[in-house]
């Protein structure tokens, strides 16, 4: 078993832990952090972190043999990363997770601790792709890219359920935190330039007003 899939088998029980919290189910028809989103939708949103592994590693449909594209440039080609709310992307995300959260807390769990326990087999190194392509890509990602890119929005989704529901956001180990701060870091480069994301993390008074990642 890889550090990464580790990290993500990790990654994922907070989310899961996250989840189940009371606090989420008594506020599932509230707004969230999120403009435009309920708790309920930010939560299923947070819970599909788990549920596409489990797609990716179970449905072959889902499995490339094209050469897998770098990390960063998969977020280069993605449209979503630099659009604003009203910009279909966005948009699309946010009907796609009111239509998931109708169902409920309840059944959200069930879904998410069957995927938990179908995902234990990643321990084993055995059955699952070297790369992925989903629906929405026209490329593909290594397996274990892929999971970096869901224990990323597993991280940034935390923070805002937990936000949300006005509880403390899990504290994750470096194996998580690592990879993801890497990648926000190199997204954030992307978009802002080595300048501004040097002088933001080193230099306040010279920092730009903002470098966020997405």
């Amino acid at each position: 078993m890889t550090l990464v899939v580790t990290a993500y088998l990790e990654a994922a029980r907070s989310a899961a832990a996250l989840l189940a919290r009371p606090e989420v189910a008594q506020a599932w028809e509230r707004p969230s952090a999120l403009e435009g989103m309920t708790v309920g939708a930010l939560a299923v949103h947070l819970a599909s972190e788990v549920l596409l592994v489990q797609d990716a590693r179970r449905d072959r449909a889902r499995w490339s043999e094209d050469d897998p594209i770098p990390l960063l440039e998969h977020y280069r080609r993605s449209a979503w990363v630099t659009a604003g709310p009203d910009d279909q992307a966005n948009v699309s995300i946010r009907e796609s997770a009111a239509r998931d959260a109708a169902p409920g807390h309840a059944a959200m769990l069930t879904d998410v601790e069957a995927a938990l326990a179908d995902l234990e087999a990643l321990r084993d190194d055995t059955g699952q792709p070297t790369a992925v392509q989903m629906p929405w890509w026209a490329w593909s990602l290594s397996f274990e890219d892929f999971l970096v890119t869901r224990m990323m929005e597993i991280v940034v989704h935390s923070d805002d359920l937990a936000v949300s529901v006005d509880v403390e956001p899990p504290e994750l180990p470096g194996s998580v935190l690592e990879p993801v701060l890497s990648l926000l870091v190199g997204v954030a480069t992307l978009r802002h330039g080595q300048a501004a994301v040097v002088r933001a993390l080193s230099r306040a008074e010279r920092a730009p007003a903002s470098i966020a990642a997405f």
